[in-house]
């Protein structure tokens, strides 16, 4: 029952003296600071009432001293064994047998000092004692991760090789000759993923005897595409090697008819990098104990990828103007990004869609993960989430940017991973989509996926995660509006087929494009395209169905392949299959654009008017200078032009993208191409321009042969070369690359590469 407040009397407090106080008259100085500052700097009892402590969420910290050498048994005492001589056991030496183990779980890429396992599979550790094993000595291993490690939590794991019950991984005694005994070890395929410390414990009589903190013991257990059990296991080897050891790769820019490869070095076997890929997901703060659940893993990661509200890895930067860090454009790959963002704990400015694949592809494979890049052409982002992608114009036909609010991006770059979907129905596994790019929240972190690509191609919407979003992506219709001077907007031409034109990935062992757009979608119209839209709308995706005036008249823009600094002539062809004549007042817009469909700056509104013949074809021909578009090209390469053409019945429009293409740098390999020779790489380029390049930066790099080097250049005059020469030894064998890029502050993504085979 509430009592009310008479007086102030009624209402008191004590003070420090312990007289009362009341607390109508209190003012801000009877409130102490250093009692507030103390809730950051004592330890936080938040959890109280909840549970004993909080929730272990690193792996990579120091943890000295972390176990402690002798644990006294809690109940009676057991008699310590010894030899017939007496001899009490102990350890003399842990040896975590790389040379065997590495080549058995395809881990010996790996540039670390410490002994990288898959899970799921057996591994060997050969342990010395001071004397033979007799049968009444009893010791066991013990594998630790993260902070306050706890069998409840399979964050200590026993490890026994006897009658004697231990944890849920495996023991077994390989082999023993004399005072060595080789000992076979087989984690869980559900394990947690990450650094593990090893130690060896000995019945000692009243307590467990253990050996001491050696770092160099420590082991990393990854995700195993080759276990069966395992959530990530991929049946075929030839995928298996592409898709999980392949630390070099391609990924597809410009536009769907003028597609051009993008090396990328995914580097996911370099110095630091797997430590690097550990430290992100203890920046999350992600539970060490949820580090075995392959799709907790990957939201997280998905999340991390991008600093967008968690202060991840890269920035993402569509602006143009990248004075406090480096240009998308002027990466080679992951390896710099990822061992900047661990060393600084700072996210790494700027990436662009392609950029967050290639780390998030970096990242799923150092962690075993099957993974690969996908390029999505004419990418729909709908900011509705419906089916539709609108287009507005103006009444004369021209663009009308301020109220267009969809976007069509002409390529989008994310990364697909083969996971078993345990939380789905039957049939949703295998290829997932994820994506790092912030565009939209999921679950309040910007992030994507995994959505079924099953469920995509079925219409089935329901599931998680994100699968609505990816499915607009790849079958937005393209709906062009007009809008009149009251404001109303009234549709007049759809595209059902311009979204998702293609999409790509690379081919199996080789660099070729491979297109799995039938992944995705079955083909326009068809029977089972019309029953995936049909229940696509059964889950609230709404699309298009407003009745259009009925037309005949077509348009398309054709133009051939065009140089940076060479003309551009458009071909406009209008067709007019009707039994009469057709005139038609046409407006031409063309812009520079980002390669997210936003416009950077206005090039040409042309309004023509055109008679096309009963029957016919009839073309426009349109000529843009280049020094006419130069001006307001900066360092983008994207131009867009619409077409609207208008009768006094019919309305039509087009779309049409064009890639401005650009020379590439030179890279030539020399000397003997064998692990630790001396090699070099040579990079030559000529300014073909009449404008000299400025501010050029050059970098090249090669994953098992060429940490990131980098070389500046204040700038090329107009046909003047450079050459840049750097020494090498190959760290890795088999077919590697060396990757060049060089960005200017007035032409960026100047790219080259070379290729060689490496023997031992």
């Amino acid at each position: 029952m509430l009592k009310s407040i008479s007086s102030s009397s009624d209402l008191t407090v004590r003070d420090s003296t312990d007289r009362p106080t009341s607390l109508l008259h209190l003012s801000v100085t009877s409130v102490k600071p250093p009692a507030i500052m103390s809730l950051s700097k004592e330890k936080s009892h938040h959890h109280k009432g909840r549970y004993n402590g909080k929730v272990p969420t690193s792996n990579l910290g120091p943890f000295i001293g972390d176990f402690r050498e002798f644990e006294a048994f809690s109940d009676a005492p057991t008699a310590r064994a010894s030899a017939p001589d007496g001899t009490y056991l102990s350890v003399q030496m842990v040896d975590t047998c790389q040379q065997i183990n590495k080549p058995q779980h395809k881990t010996a890429s790996y540039h670390t000092p410490n002994l990288v396992v898959r899970r799921g599979q057996e591994f060997l550790v050969r342990v010395t004692f001071n004397r033979p094993l007799a049968q009444s000595d009893d010791f066991q291993l013990e594998f630790l991760i993260g902070e306050n490690p706890s069998g409840s939590r399979s964050s200590l794991v026993v490890v026994t090789f006897n009658s004697r019950l231990g944890g849920p991984w495996s023991g077994r005694i390989v082999e023993s000759q004399g005072v060595t005994v080789t000992l076979g070890i087989t984690p869980t395929p559900d394990a947690i993923v990450g650094k593990f410390r090893t130690y060896v414990a000995i019945v000692a009589g009243t307590g467990m005897q253990r050996t001491g903190r050696d770092a160099a013991t420590d082991l990393y257990v990854l995700f195993n595409a080759w276990c069966k059990d395992d959530a990530v296991f991929l049946p075929n080897e030839a995928e298996r090697n592409e898709y999980v050891l392949n630390d070099h790769g391609v990924m597809y820019q410009g536009s769907f008819d003028a597609v051009t490869t993008h090396d990328w070095v995914y580097g996911q076997f370099e110095r630091g990098i797997l430590d690097a890929c550990i430290y992100i997901l203890d920046a999350s703060q992600m539970p060490i104990s949820d580090r075995g659940n392959i799709i907790k893993v990957i939201r997280m990661g998905s999340a991390m990828i991008n600093s967008k509200d968690d202060n991840g890895v890269c920035v993402g930067n569509w602006s143009d103007d990248y004075s406090m860090g480096r240009s998308p454009t002027s990466w080679t790959g992951s390896v710099q990004i990822l061992l900047q963002y661990a060393k600084t704990g700072v996210p790494v400015c700027y990436a662009q869609c392609w950029v967050f694949a290639g780390v998030f592809n970096t990242f799923l494979r150092a962690l075993g993960i099957p993974a690969r890049t996908i390029t999505n052409f004419f990418s729909a982002h709908d900011n509705n989430g419906d089916l539709t992608t609108a287009i507005i114009r103006l009444p004369d036909g021209s663009p009308d940017d301020s109220n267009t609010m969809d976007s069509i991006w002409n390529y989008h770059c994310w990364n697909e991973v083969f996971i078993r979907r345990a939380d789905l129905p039957p049939g949703l596994g295998g290829w997932q989509v994820v994506d790092a790019t912030p565009q939209e929240t999921s679950d309040g972190y910007y992030r994507c996926g995994p959505a079924s690509i099953i469920g995509i191609k079925e219409g089935l919407l329901c599931h998680p995660f994100d699968s609505g979003f990816v499915f607009a992506e790849v079958n937005s219709d393209v709906v062009f509006n007009k809008l009149d001077r009251y404001g109303t907007l009234t549709p007049y031409w759809v595209e059902t087929d311009y979204i998702g034109k293609a999409v790509y990935t690379k081919s199996l062992g080789s660099n070729s494009p491979n297109n799995i757009t039938q992944n995705y979608k079955y083909l326009k119209g068809s029977e089972e395209d019309n029953r995936t839209m049909a229940r696509a709308e059964a889950y609230d995706i709404e699309r298009h169905h407003s009745e259009l005036p009925e037309t005949t008249l077509s348009v398309i823009i054709t133009v051939g392949q065009v140089n940076l600094g060479q003309d551009v002539n458009l071909q406009v062809d209008f067709h007019n299959p009707s039994d009469v004549p057709k005139t038609i007042q046409a407006n031409l817009a063309g812009s520079v654009i980002f390669y997210t469909g936003v416009r950077a700056s206005h090039l040409i509104n042309h309004n023509f008017t055109i008679t096309v013949p009963a029957n016919q074809m009839k073309s426009a021909m349109v000529k843009i200078t280049a020094d006419e578009y130069m001006p307001y090209l900066g360092t983008q390469r994207c131009m867009h032009f619409v077409v609207t053409g208008q009768t006094e019945d019919e309305s039509v429009s087009t779309i049409k993208v064009l890639h401005l293409q650009i020379p590439t740098l030179t890279v030539t390999l020399s000397g003997l191409p064998r692990v630790q020779h001396q090699m070099f790489a040579n990079v030559t380029f000529t300014n073909p321009f009449n404008f000299a390049l400025k501010a050029c930066r050059l970098v090249m790099e090669g994953a098992g042969l060429m940490s990131e080097k980098t070389h500046l250049y204040g700038v090329i005059e107009p046909q003047a070369s450079i050459s840049w020469t750097e020494s090498f030894n190959p760290r890795l064998e088999g077919k590697r690359c060396i990757v060049a890029v060089m960005d200017c502050s007035n032409l960026c993504q100047v790219r080259g590469v070379a290729c060689v085979d490496i023997t031992p």
